[in-house]
């Protein structure tokens, strides 16, 4: 195995590198170990304005695919928050500025994602992909279409008496 040192070489600028990364592997690894996968502050900030609006829901339902940030039982709504990274929006745009590695991670969850999606549908489930710099620049927004793809799946599904998990 490689030590950490032995990789370490010097840019053009005159800053260390550790392979492709500029950040030491601890560095690296302490700013990585920060990072969420639920609760996020896009989850938190969608969460409050529709509770606010009277709405309740489970979240992170491991029984559904790709365990939805928000999931709708009574009306078959399932929720998804993406980060814009790690869920590649606008992929194709600054896919060339990153490793392989990841290039790959991220092209690995974009397809992840569309059989997710592909999957709830073909159950009957109404999906909702929210992104992150959507949360951002207008949450009021992202709340109003919840609330419409809501109003709109009890319409076409009436409300769900019972809890049923995709076989």
């Amino acid at each position: 195995m490689k030590s950490a040192a032995a990789s370490v070489t010097m840019s053009a600028s005159g800053r260390r590198r550790w392979g492709n990364d500029v950040m030491s592997p601890e560095s690296r690894s302490a700013l990585m170990s920060r990072i969420r996968g639920k609760d996020t502050l896009p989850e938190r900030r969608v969460s409050e304005l529709l509770r606010r609006r009277g709405f309740r829901w489970e979240s992170h339902v491991p029984e559904l695919p790709g365990r939805p940030d928000l999931v709708f039982w009574r009306y078959r709504v399932a929720i998804f928050i993406d980060g814009d990274f790690w869920h590649g929006w606008r992929f194709p745009a600054w896919r060339h500025k990153l490793s392989p590695f990841w290039q790959a991670k991220i092209a690995a969850n974009r397809a992840r994602d569309r059989r997710t999606h592909a999957r709830l549908r073909r159950h009957a489930w109404t999906v909702v992909r929210v992104w992150e710099h959507e949360v951002r620049q207008d949450v009021q927004r992202v709340a109003d279409r919840i609330a419409a793809a809501l109003q709109q799946a009890r319409a076409t599904n009436g409300i769900i008496r019972h809890r049923n998990p995709l076989p």
